[in-house]
């Protein structure tokens, strides 16, 4: 790779010559380029491919998180690891781990949360943390970053009350599975009543005088289970129902971004021994993979092959193709962009593989329905005090 960096630059003498000084020179510039290299490829995505930026009218993104498997060094079990904060190891039962069973209960991961662009299926921020980090405080972290009236996607973990309100106060809109650890109120008064409209109103909230949010639920059906969705978009003309479960299905092409991330790019394991380089490593990782498959997405878009048909796999060998062979001239038919025009998947279509039957296949039970309840008459008359200071305040 140095030796194409040199041909690239022309020679320059500045290149680092070991490992070490290259490492260096990431720790020293990482923080600064990397922000600005993914301004650049926001504004690229937005200018290149401005059909796939909206997705029913809206523009919709995914989150979620994921842990990456890190060596056992003790840089990473003081950074990343539950070790660091001396856990006394139990099983599920209550008893005691031995000293090998913590050992291997507490191997280092790091937490990787993404924010994901669905019209294009890259990913447009992320924040990483230890493997016990909130992925709910790291979506927080990164809703400055979205533009206005964007729709986010998330699963029934990220549902809280601070973090919901955050995203809605913010002027955008989210899209969120519920289940049975959640509680909704209906008839609440807050909102004009109709079928569907629901209201998120924890005690401790009602109690420091927040107000309701007032969601709009939808059920789907998955051919095995109801799934139960909610939504701030309260107007069933701007979004129907039938978008709203399409567009949460949308959703888990996150989960084949993380696929191809952890085993088509091979980023599944880290490799660097220190801490700061495991962050170091996954953040160029995230950088380099969105702009190969940008740069794809623009030369599939040339030829009216839609984002999904993008193949990862056929991606990443045509850049490796081309890198390898930076000193030989160009075959016909061999430029990197002719090869990129070939890194789409196969149009047939493919079984359904959910009836194998894997040995190691996870065997997980479906959320329940959530806890819808009539608002109580004190939470009537507390929501009702709340809307007169409201209007107080409004006409003072």
């Amino acid at each position: 790779m140095r030796k194409i960096a040199i041909g690239l630059a022309g020679g320059q003498q500045q290149l680092a010559k070991t490992y070490q000084a290259f490492t260096k020179i990431l720790r020293r510039w990482t923080d600064e380029l990397v922000p600005l290299l993914q301004v650049a490829l926001h504004e690229r995505m937005q200018q290149a491919l401005p059909h796939h930026w909206r997705v029913g009218g809206f523009i919709l993104f995914g989150v979620d998180g994921s842990r990456v498997e890190l060596p056992r060094t003790r840089s990473h079990e003081q950074a990343y690891s539950t070790i660091r904060r001396k856990r006394r190891g139990k099983n599920r039962r209550g008893k005691r781990l031995s000293a090998q069973h913590a050992k291997k209960a507490n191997s280092p991961q790091l937490w990787l949360t993404t924010m994901w662009h669905a019209g294009m299926g890259l990913p447009w921020d992320w924040r990483t943390g230890p493997a016990d980090s909130s992925e709910r405080a790291q979506m927080r972290e990164m809703l400055g970053g979205l533009p206005a009236g964007a729709l986010l996607a998330a699963d029934a973990g990220f549902v809280g009350y601070e973090g919901l309100w955050e995203i809605f106060s913010g002027g955008r809109h989210l899209l969120l599975r519920v289940g049975s650890n959640v509680r909704l109120l209906k008839q609440l008064g807050w909102a004009r009543e109709r079928d569907g409209i629901v209201y998120l109103w924890p005690d401790e909230a009602a109690r420091r005088g927040q107000p309701p949010l007032v969601l709009r639920l939808v059920v789907a059906h998955n051919g095995q289970h109801p799934v139960y969705l909610v939504t701030t978009v309260l107007s069933q003309r701007e979004l129907s129902d039938a978008q709203v479960i399409e567009m949460y299905a949308k959703r888990w092409g996150i989960e084949l971004f993380y696929r191809h991330l952890k085993q088509t790019f091979q980023r599944r394991k880290l490799l660097s021994a220190s801490a700061e380089n495991a962050r170091l490593e996954l953040a160029w990782s995230l950088v380099g993979l969105w702009a190969m498959a940008l740069y794809d997405l623009v030369e599939a878009d040339r030829q009216e092959v839609p984002p999904k048909r993008l193949s990862f796999a056929k991606l990443l060998l045509a850049f490796r193709r081309t890198l390898r062979d930076y000193l030989h001239p160009t075959e016909p038919g061999e430029r990197l962009c002719e090869r990129l025009r070939q890194a789409i998947i196969d149009p047939y279509l493919r079984k359904h593989k959910a009836s194998r039957g894997y040995p190691r296949k996870k065997q997980e039970q479906p959320p329940g329905p959530p806890q819808i309840i009539q608002a109580s008459r004190t939470q009537i008359q507390r929501v009702n005090a709340l809307a007169c200071e409201q209007q107080k305040g409004l006409t003072a």
